[in-house]
């Protein structure tokens, strides 16, 4: 797939990752959806962030959630929305969900496709 039609598919799931928070009891705003290559470097510079993020291609969101009012901040109360978003997974694409991280923070509120071996 080409990257336009991976952002394509990333909008089109979108709306479904919010449903099932909405069927879980969660309420949703919306974190960061794109994020400047300077701003990357930044980040990455920091140690919050890598360089080449899929937020610089449209690729990659991060969901703020709440239940009752009360913001959670845990990768653990993400799980549910991450293991739900993996599963929209097609041969074409990988859905990936900051929960599983290897080797960097763990980034529970981030929800990506795969593009160029990022998640």
């Amino acid at each position: 797939m080409t990257l336009r039609q991976k952002q394509s598919a990333f909008v089109r799931l979108l709306p479904l990752l919010f449903k099932k928070a909405w069927q879980l009891g969660f309420e949703l705003t919306l974190g960061e959806a794109w994020r400047s290559p300077a701003e990357a470097e930044r980040l990455a510079a920091l140690g919050k962030g890598i360089p080449n993020s899929l937020h610089i291609s449209r690729l990659a969101i991060d969901l703020n959630l709440f239940r009752d009012g009360k913001y959670l901040t845990s990768t653990e109360s993400h799980r549910p929305l991450g293991e739900y978003w993996k599963s929209l997974s097609t041969k074409e694409f990988e859905c990936a969900w900051g929960g599983d991280f290897e080797g960097k923070k763990k980034d529970g509120n981030h929800y990506s496709i795969e593009h160029n071996d990022v998640r």
